[in-house]
């Protein structure tokens, strides 16, 4: 152990001395390890924020857009299980990292990618948040437009369109951007408290919807019964696999930066048992419900409409339409700070520790999520599913592999904490960039997202011959960069202990002793 670090009984480690290193380009008070009195997140805490993550429109829209791509709810639910089932690995693995040293996702980075090739991880982590937080912010602005609309009536719905929406719906997004703006200015523990009295209440929209439409279509009877257009033949088969990625994409960006959040738990224990207890039951529970909801939708008005808050115009009830939409709009706040806005400014901050403080990461985030236009994303479920999420799964897959190798098989979950922050550590590498990680990364992503096709990608694959990989691009992308990274790290570590150990012998014992 370091002579600035202090190991705790139950595994964790902190530094003894953080004032020493306020001096450092690479350090400042939200980058630096969280001393453990102040590590006080319970098991609680996180199944209050996978709740708040998981219950959301996007949330919603992603089980329900597998409705309206020919699934059955059976077929949905699988891949839906399945996907969360694969991603939580590689998240309880990355987040180990945080509950042990305190350290936020683009610190721990720095550790297999150097102290500036961290900035490469964490940015393009940081760049699909912003998308991501457009996105969310685009559908909670038409969740309040909807609400606005039913309770001021038709001029509000039918005002002047400008760029190709409704004004008055530009104007609620842009409430909704700002609300959210305010929220995170006040800094990570306004968003712990936000999540989690929000946590018990952000079901409540999706249940209301659910009934109405069990109550207007005359039970489960008719909603199971609707048969979907794949079957179990080929067809559903063809469709499983990028579907599944897309599944498991969705939560990939977590699986980066869940240290973000681990870096303040009491224990691994707590962290661990909170996100297995949060992730696989909050998603499931929200596709039972966007899977029902969505066929009773089909039921009553003839067609699957996996936006719910379009489906939840649609009510004949006021009353319901608003208190359904309100309940939604607060689980869509609370699921953009957690999983869209933290992470992002965490990122920000590292590329310039100096100058980017985590409220001004959260601005940066809010502009680049309109700047990216989340309405265009969200506008088709091909395009959100087969190119949007299955594109960036795979480039965020790749980073997995190299973070997943590097902390687990090269260095046995050993960092030096202090080197972290230090320009010529352990992990300055050459000029602050580790080229194994950079070649791992590259290939990784090259495999997973190189034969690219449909929506925006030509019909035969960026690269032909790397279309069949497409379909299993996360995995592909992980799976690639692990073995290249271990492949190109391990040699590298073991001549370094071998030496080490050298040194060691060469060492005179009575020197030492005085």
């Amino acid at each position: 152990m370091e002579p600035t670090t202090r190991a705790h009984g139950d595994g964790r480690v902190e530094l003894t001395d953080v004032t020493s290193l306020e001096g450092s380009r690479f350090f400042n008070s939200e980058l630096a390890p969280v001393p453990v009195e102040k590590r006080t997140w319970t098991t609680y805490n996180y199944f209050a924020l996978w709740m708040g993550m998981a219950h959301n429109i996007p949330s919603y829209a992603l089980a329900a857009s597998l409705i309206a791509l020919g699934m059955n709810w059976v077929q949905a639910l699988l891949t839906i299980t399945i996907g969360n089932l694969i991603v939580l690995a590689p998240m309880l693995l990355n987040s180990h990292a945080g509950t042990k040293y305190g350290i936020p996702f683009p610190v721990f980075a720095r550790a297999f990618y150097g102290m500036r090739g961290a900035n490469l991880a964490a940015l393009l982590r940081a760049f699909i948040a912003c998308g991501w937080f457009g996105i969310q912010t685009w559908v909670g602005g038409e969740a309040l437009y909807i609400i606005v609309g039913r309770l001021a009536g038709s001029g509000w719905k039918d005002s002047a369109v400008i760029a190709g929406q409704h004004w008055t719906l530009w104007l609620s997004f842009g409430i909704f951007w700002l609300i959210q703006m305010l929220i995170i200015w006040r800094g990570m523990e306004a968003i712990r408290r936000f999540e989690n009295w929000t946590a018990p209440l952000v079901s409540v929209g999706f249940l209301i919807m659910l009934g109405y439409v069990l109550i207007q279509a005359g039970g489960f009877g008719p909603i199971l019964s609707e048969p979907g257009k794949l079957g179990w033949g080929p067809d559903f088969w063809k469709v499983f696999a990028p579907t599944l990625m897309a599944m498991i994409a969705f939560w990939s960006t977590l699986s980066l930066n869940m240290p973000d959040f681990t870096r303040f738990g009491g224990s691994q224990g707590k962290q661990v048992k909170g996100q297995i207890l949060g992730l696989p039951t909050t998603m499931t529970f929200i596709a039972i419900v966007a899977i029902l909801t969505t066929s009773g939708g089909s039921v009553l008005y003839g067609e699957q409409i996996w936006d719910p808050a379009k489906l939840a115009d649609k009510f004949g009830s006021p009353l319901v339409v608003v208190v359904a939409l309100i309940a939604l709009v607060l689980a869509t706040i609370s699921a953009n700070l957690a999983a869209n806005v933290v992470s992002p400014s965490y990122d920000f901050s590292n590329a310039f520790p100096r100058k980017i403080t985590f409220a001004v990461g959260g601005l940066i985030t809010g502009v680049i999520g309109v700047l990216i236009q989340p309405w265009r994303l969200y506008s088709d479920p091909n395009i959100y599913i087969f190119a949007w999420l299955g594109f960036y799964g795979g480039l965020l897959g790749a980073v997995a592999g190299v973070l997943v190798a590097g902390y687990w098989v090269v260095s046995r979950t050993e960092l030096k904490l202090r080197d972290l922050y230090t320009e010529g550590g352990a992990y300055w590498f050459s000029g602050g960039w580790n080229w194994r990680a950079l070649v791992a990364t590259l290939v990784g992503a090259v495999l997973a997202v190189g034969g690219a096709y449909g929506g925006p990608f030509p019909a035969d694959g960026l690269i032909p011959f790397l279309k069949p990989l497409y379909d299993y691009n996360w995995v592909v992308g992980l799976i690639g960069a692990f073995l290249v990274y271990l492949a190109l790290a391990l040699p590298a570590t073991n001549k370094e202990e071998i030496s080490e150990r050298r040194s060691a012998r060469r060492v005179d014992p009575a020197a030492v002793d005085g």
